[in-house]
């Protein structure tokens, strides 16, 4: 069985609280995805100096996983429902040669991306759309809503870094893989590959008419945000250069 950080951090809470604990994340991240800025939520009876509870935690997770702060909250609060938006991060290498101390944050792309055409591209998502183009498994759910491809994008942004490419989306919610379809699509029109009619890939509604799936390990869920104001945004430390 794969490992989880949702299961070792559910070991940690059970070992703290003395009691089984289940946690709900803010969103998803597939294997090999990284989060700077993910929320989950829990219900606990235990009595427990919360206050201390990131402190506590640290001190017993694994070194790749970490807490960076810990709040009690009003019953009914889910870190997955209750969001209102989830911004997404991804790093880009683009440059002839790998390089071994970034080869597991960033996706290295040995050719030269053309920055503003994948910026042409990526405001044609901006908006409400069906997603359905960028989605590599529809949705399942009980009502039309949950089987909804439609999402809204309220930020697509591309910035040059350092060594490094900074792709940032905010969104309502994002689809299985949207935000890795909707990279790997960018570079193949910043590589010169792909028209950049993103409009028309968005029309076809067909998976099919997308360019590949980006890497994993260069994706990181990097905010969460609440109607009450709160945002966990994290920058990714590998674009804190």
């Amino acid at each position: 069985m794969d490992r989880t950080v949702a299961a070792v951090l559910e070991k940690a809470l059970s070992r703290l609280f003395d009691e089984p604990v289940k946690v709900t994340a803010a969103g998803r991240t597939d294997s090999g995805v990284h989060a700077s800025g993910q929320v989950v939520s829990l219900a606990t009876g235990a009595a427990f100096p919360f206050d201390r509870l990131a402190l506590a935690l640290n001190a017993v997770l694994p070194a790749d996983c970490s807490v960076r702060e810990a709040a009690v909250v009003e019953a009914g609060f889910s870190a997955r429902f209750s969001a209102s938006r989830r911004t997404y991060i991804y790093a880009i290498a683009s440059r002839p040669q790998r390089d071994a101390l970034t080869s597991r944050y960033a996706w290295h792309v040995p050719e030269p991306l053309e920055v503003n055409p994948m910026r042409a591209a990526a405001a044609q998502v901006v908006g409400e759309h069906d997603f359905r183009s960028f989605c590599s498994v529809l949705p399942v759910g009980r009502s039309n809503e949950a089987r909804s491809t439609v999402r809204s994008i309220y930020r697509f942004t591309i910035e040059p870094r350092v060594g490094l490419l900074r792709l940032e989306i905010t969104a309502s919610g994002f689809l299985h893989r949207m935000a890795r379809s909707l990279v790997g699509t960018l570079v193949e029109v910043g590589s010169g590959r792909c028209s950049g009619d993103l409009a028309g890939i968005l029309a076809a509604a067909d998976r099919s008419a997308a360019g590949p799936i980006a890497p994993a390990h260069g994706l990181y869920l990097a905010g969460v945000r609440y109607d009450d104001g709160y945002d966990s945004f994290a920058e990714p430390p590998i674009l804190c250069r």
